[in-house]
């Protein structure tokens, strides 16, 4: 069959990620780190502060994150300086420490 008699198929709309970035990220630089957490101070917005110190603390994923409990990271009255987890789409288990500012959002 020659090419000829093909009919000429085109896309009725244009790819939803034509032009973007797809795959891995860049991180995230630290100026833009430091802003996004005084943002979040300045909002007063604690829970999402401490989530988002967590976040660059342990390296998980959101879903994991979210699934992040006190009892995980809290113990005797106090925050661990080290936290382990299951991650779920990998099955396995991840060691992180908190950093200072992450502890002192987590105990507020």
């Amino acid at each position: 069959m020659s090419v000829d008699l093909l009919p000429n198929v085109r896309p009725s709309q244009v790819a939803w990620d034509k032009g973007r970035i797809i795959g891995q990220k860049r991180p995230l630089l630290p100026r833009y780190v430091w802003s996004i957490r005084v943002r979040l101070e300045m909002a007063d917005n604690s829970r999402d502060l401490a989530l988002f110190n967590m976040a660059v603390d342990s390296k998980l994923h959101g879903c994991d994150l979210v699934c992040l409990r006190v009892r995980d990271v809290f113990a005797a009255g106090s925050v661990r300086e080290r936290a382990s987890m299951i991650q779920s789409k990998a099955g396995k288990p991840v060691r992180f420490e908190t950093s200072e500012t992450a502890r002192l959002f987590v105990e507020s």
